[in-house]
């Protein structure tokens, strides 16, 4: 498919609702609206094409950049287009999958993790705290426990919303996963009070700090 065939492809699959929806949620006008579910099939027929990927990128349509990030091969890119990536998309719903689907497998994302550990840039920051949570889980060798929670307790309480977000997540997936540190994340979150009062649907768990790790661990004894 070419780019212009692709953009008539998403066009002809938007509806009006998702647009609301995703303006509702922070985004952007430059959007079709298409719904997450039906940009799946197409980048399943399209398979992998960084050309096709980087030009729907470069339009800077949402629903067109969504399906970038599933058609990509990220071991084709390098830091320097990662970075403009990052740095040119502020809807979360975006930056999620440029995270989940190109971010997370790329393989020098642990250079990229220590430049937005300490970037001004909102979006490379949060990209940045989205790494460090996974390598709570996956790699805590390159990790200094102790000063990500000492630089958690003094930051995140102002930080932006896009990057509370992921400390969050990191505070979180500190005190699931190491017992020795649990209840210092528990503390932290308590007294930041970060999503306390954070509205959840029944059944789901909150991201308040405290809650989330004392559920999570209950669940896994």
């Amino acid at each position: 498919m070419t780019l212009s065939e692709t953009l008539e492809k998403l066009k002809s699959l938007g509806c009006e609702e998702m647009r609301k929806q995703n303006i509702k949620r922070g985004a952007r006008t430059n959007q079709f609206g298409v719904k997450l579910g039906d940009i799946r099939p197409i980048a399943k027929k399209i398979k992998i094409n960084n050309q096709l990927a980087l030009e729907l990128w470069d339009t800077g349509i949402i629903d067109a950049r969504l399906l970038a990030t599933l058609i990509i091969n990220p071991k084709k890119l390098t830091n320097e287009i990662i970075n403009e990536m990052v740095k040119s998309e502020k809807f979360v719903q975006v930056a999620d999958w440029l995270y989940s689907y190109v971010i997370k497998i790329y393989p020098d994302n642990e250079t990229l993790r220590k430049e937005w550990m300490d970037s001004k840039e909102v979006m490379c920051a949060r990209a940045g705290w989205s790494l460090t949570s996974g390598c709570v889980i996956r790699n805590p060798d390159v990790l200094d426990i102790p000063a990500l929670l000492d630089r958690i307790e003094k930051e995140m309480k102002e930080a932006a919303p896009e990057v509370q977000w992921t400390m969050n997540f990191t505070l979180g997936n500190i005190g699931i996963n190491f017992s020795q540190y649990r209840q210092r994340a528990i503390d932290i979150g308590e007294k930041l009070g970060v999503y306390k009062d954070y509205p959840v649907s029944k059944g789901c768990t909150s991201p308040f700090v405290p809650i989330w790790v004392n559920e999570m661990v209950r669940r896994q004894a």
